[in-house]
């Protein structure tokens, strides 16, 4: 080998890099920490990227439908008020409108769960009236409601307390955390009001630090991930509204309890893919189960009907080819997100293994290909 400059240069690097490599191998604990440390300063510019994100997916289709000149200077920041007032206003009315129904049913609850497990206790004791010893034993259980009430509210009051010891720190929390959403709502407005102006500074640092092959890679995956996740945001955001709309309308006509309820339970529930909608049915088959047992068959029955009729035509049309991520490999993104970061992760892991997955098909084919040339040369 010889040694010129750039082959001591060459060695002097793998040298540095074993050298950070074993430093950061011994103390991983300290470097953790300090990476923990670091995401914790910055936190709140991620939450405002992330919401900077969210918020651009309607934000783009409002400002193409403004009649307003392109290039005019209010066309940006009307258009960023309309995507507010539309996403504030539809959490408004979620509210607004579940909110009444949801605490009549906890009151009405209150009510019909101490009646159905009277009617199951009467069931039991007349299934097993030829067995004295079971019916005794079943005719002996009593449950004191007040009692447990009373207890429910003394461990919540005792929790709270505890957890509330200090009035200083609870109050620094909320201020914390409040402090938190505005520095990371403020910061998502400036960069949806100065994209174009920061894409192009990045592009320019990028030039700057990268060989022009690499910088061209980097775009054409930083584009890819964008479109990616805008679909699916966008695909996931429509199924779960018709899929709610669905069963609000199925509900209603069946004249079956907590329509409204359930419906935007389900709604919310499905945009956790795959597994969402059955979070719903089970909340949904329990309150009625409670009221009326024969209902809570008719909902199962209804929900697996139009579970199906969701998931082999209505899915595959809004959501599609948004992902373009086989079935297999949907599930195995969803269990690994799910564990690594619950919900969001089962929300992140699907898009980011279909941009991961286009990659690597990408990169397959044209190795293939290139053999392919190869071999027909020597041919």
């Amino acid at each position: 080998m010889e040694f010129n400059d750039s082959t001591i240069k060459k060695i002097r690097g793998l040298i540095l890099f074993a050298v950070i490599v074993v430093v950061a191998g011994w103390n991983y604990r300290s470097l953790i920490a300090m990476v923990m440390k670091v995401i914790g300063f910055i936190s709140p510019f991620l939450a405002g990227g992330v919401m900077a994100f969210i918020l651009n997916v309607p934000m783009r289709r409002i400002e193409k439908m403004l009649p307003v000149k392109e290039g005019s200077r209010i066309r940006r920041p009307l258009s960023l008020c309309l995507t507010l007032v539309f996403v504030i206003g539809v959490l408004l009315l979620v509210i607004f409108v579940v909110m009444p129904q949801l605490f009549e049913t906890l009151i009405s609850l209150q009510n019909s769960i101490p009646a159905f497990l009277a009617g199951v206790k009467e069931e039991a004791e007349r299934l097993f009236a030829q067995n004295p010893e079971i019916a005794d034993s079943i005719s002996g259980i009593q449950i004191d409601w007040k009692a447990f009430l009373e207890s429910v509210v003394g461990f919540l009051s005792t929790g709270a307390g505890s957890v509330l010891s200090s009035t200083v720190s609870a109050a620094m929390s909320i201020i914390n955390g409040v402090t938190t959403f505005v520095i990371a709502l403020v910061f998502a407005v400036y960069i949806l009001l100065q994209k174009e102006t920061l894409s192009r500074q990045f592009q320019k640092l990028m030039k700057a630090f990268l060989p022009e092959g690499v910088m061209a890679r980097t775009l054409e995956i930083l584009t890819l991930a964008s479109e990616t996740f805008s679909n699916f945001l966008t695909g996931q955001c429509l199924e779960a509204v018709i899929l709610g709309s669905m069963f609000f309308f199925t509900l209603s006509v069946f004249r079956l309890p907590y329509g409204l309820l359930i419906g935007v339970l389900i709604a919310f529930t499905a945009l956790i893919p795959m597994f969402g909608a059955f979070i719903g049915c089970a909340i949904g088959a329990f309150l009625m189960l409670m009221v009326k047992p024969l209902d809570a068959v008719v909902f199962l029955i209804i929900f697996f009907v139009l579970q199906q009729l969701e998931g082999n035509f209505i899915y595959p049309h809004v959501v599609g080819g948004s992902v373009g991520l086989p079935s297999i490999w949907v599930l195995v993104a969803v269990t690994i997100g799910g564990s690594a970061m619950g919900i969001v992760g089962m929300l992140i892991f699907i898009p980011l293994s279909s941009v991961l997955y286009a990659i690597l098909r990408e990169t397959v084919n044209g190795r293939l290909e290139r053999n392919k040339r190869l071999k027909n040369r020597k041919a």
